[in-house]
């Protein structure tokens, strides 16, 4: 697939994205709503925030007397994310809202910062929302590509103060999704709730590409770009959201936007240069590909897709090599270990391929994948034994 893969910057755990701070145009003359169906779920910022009846008894009874035992962060917390309260688990299958994540009792950071939120909302307690600078990882879905970020909450100390009085840092207690020891000499950036709202459109505009779901997909980047236009990954996802629905047009009319916003953003420029390929202006689309080049001489997943390249071709030594290669680069990511096990396993290393195969299972966030390489593990084991 290499560079020529749809480079989608959707930020499956949150959005960690450095947003430029200019005029815009109206965003509404990137939107040609005639040529989608109407949306299959209702689009409401409100609803995303809001708590359901099972939420409000929840607390009233257990989060209301836990903060009166123990102030009101600390009983927040430990309400939610305690080992014997919500039993939550990280769930990166689809982004939730505040009420799906508390019913589903899982979430992946973005979701669990909105349940948080709005919860420490009906508490009237003040919240703020941080984008973290973390290392980049990136994973795939079929032929999209998803750059990964990261969000977190901090909760003031309750209730909430009347306007114009400030908080000073000690006043903060900040709630990460992420192990501390991943956060050590992280920047953060003070987000908006707005651009946390464009980062949840966003996210449920990539996973409904992913999906196949390209009509619904537009109106959640749509949604996206008016909570927040100046958030440049919206304008990416709907480029490639025209793109897929074959509307080339309008799919160069938001990236070369998006690209005048930032030009030096590699996610934009990989789309734009295969879209101009593809339209045969082949001159300007080599010009974009070599700045890609230069800024990004080894782009993610290239190892990778060079190892299922060599196990085609049944190059099973290769594609061990160039698995590991990849895997060097990010050792967290469940693709990597599961093709690495299969190599291993074809190269007669059983033990090495179970090895792998656990690491896929307890590395994905995904609790469908989970399952998956769990159960190939099992069948290997039971493999082994008889």
């Amino acid at each position: 697939m290499g560079r020529w893969a749809l480079w989608l910057l959707a930020a499956l755990l949150a959005a960690c994205a450095s947003k430029p701070v200019v005029p815009l145009p109206s965003p509404r003359m990137l939107f040609n709503d005639a040529l989608f169906a109407a949306p299959t779920e209702r689009i409401d910022a409100a609803a995303i925030f809001r708590l359901t009846p099972a939420m409000q008894a929840y607390f009233d009874d257990v989060i209301a007397p836990m903060q009166h035992r123990r102030g009101m962060q600390r009983g927040l917390i430990d309400a939610l994310y305690s080992s014997d309260k919500l039993m939550l688990r990280y769930d990166n299958d689809f982004t939730r809202s505040a009420s799906q994540a508390f019913e589903a009792r899982a979430g992946n950071c973005l979701s669990l910062v909105i349940m948080t939120a709005a919860f420490a909302r009906h508490a009237e307690m003040p919240v703020r929302y941080h984008s973290v600078h973390v290392d980049p990882t990136w994973g795939r879905r079929g032929d999209l590509y998803f750059n990964f970020g990261h969000v977190n909450v901090s909760l003031g100390r309750g209730p909430m103060r009347s306007a114009g009085v400030e908080f000073n840092g000690n006043d903060w207690l900040t709630i990460d999704f992420l192990p501390q020891a991943d956060l050590r000499g992280q920047r953060y950036e003070l987000i908006e709730e707005r651009t946390l709202l464009a980062m949840y459109f966003n996210n449920r505009a990539a996973e409904a590409l992913a999906a196949g779901k390209v009509d619904d997909a537009y109106w959640w980047s749509r949604a996206a770009i008016e909570n927040d236009p100046q958030l440049l990954i919206a304008y990416n996802t709907l480029g490639v959201v025209y793109r897929r629905h074959g509307k080339l047009d309008d799919s160069e009319r938001v990236l070369r936007f998006a690209h005048a916003l930032e030009p030096r953003n590699t996610n934009v420029l990989g789309n734009l240069a295969q879209l101009l390929a593809e339209r045969g202006q082949r001159e300007e689309s080599a010009a974009l590909l070599a700045m890609l080049e230069r800024l990004q001489p080894d782009p993610p997943f290239k190892y990778f897709n060079e190892g299922l390249a060599a196990m085609q071709r049944g190059d099973y030594r290769a594609a061990r090599n160039l698995f590991e290669r990849e895997l060097a680069r990010d050792p967290d990511y469940h693709e990597f270990h599961f093709w690495l096990a299969l190599a291993h396993l074809q190269l007669g290393d059983t033990w090495k391929a179970r090895k792998h195969l656990a690491a896929a299972a307890e590395n994905s966030g995904s609790l469908e994948e989970q399952a998956r390489y769990s159960a190939k593990l099992e069948k290997l084991k039971a493999a082994a034994v008889h």
